[in-house]
């Protein structure tokens, strides 16, 4: 439990604000009858990504595979309480996993399953760049931030 307490929430929770480009920009191409380019959604998870990444990576994040897991579910519980507040408003009636509530467990295993990817992936970045943020802390102080902590 203490790793959670550990956690920067403020971090978890833009980055899973951010995660809503997605469903927003399904949103929006559905608004205006326009037909979604086919990448799109590819593109914009592999941007998110690299910015969850690099958000995580670059810093002197502790817990980063943790830290983008929560970011992960964050999304998923954000993007379901935004399709609950839109569908019923944009087509009349609750679409997504609260109308399907079967799917929102499997949709909190796959966001956390992206988080732990790009978790990972900090993590190497991290490595490469020989930050090893001390243990038990939720990263760099305030003053270490542009740099991390090297070793």
């Amino acid at each position: 439990m203490t790793a959670l307490k550990d956690l920067r929430w403020p971090l978890v929770m833009g980055l899973g604000v951010l995660a809503l480009a997605r469903p927003v920009a399904n949103t929006v191409f559905d608004q205006i009858g326009a037909d979604r380019p086919a990448a799109l959604p590819g593109i914009l998870t592999a941007v998110i990504t690299m910015v969850w990444v690099a958000a995580v990576g670059l810093r002197a994040v502790s817990r980063p595979v943790l830290t983008l897991v929560c970011t992960g579910v964050a999304y998923a519980v954000l993007s379901t309480v935004l399709s609950a507040i839109l569908s019923p408003l944009l087509t009349g009636a609750l679409e997504g996993p609260l109308a399907e509530p079967r799917a929102i467990v499997p949709m909190l295993l796959v966001n956390g399953a992206w988080g732990a990817a790009a978790g990972g992936l900090a993590l190497l970045v991290q490595r490469a760049r020989g930050i090893r943020p001390p243990a038990g802390t939720s990263g760099a102080r305030p003053r270490d931030l542009g740099t991390g902590t090297r070793r």
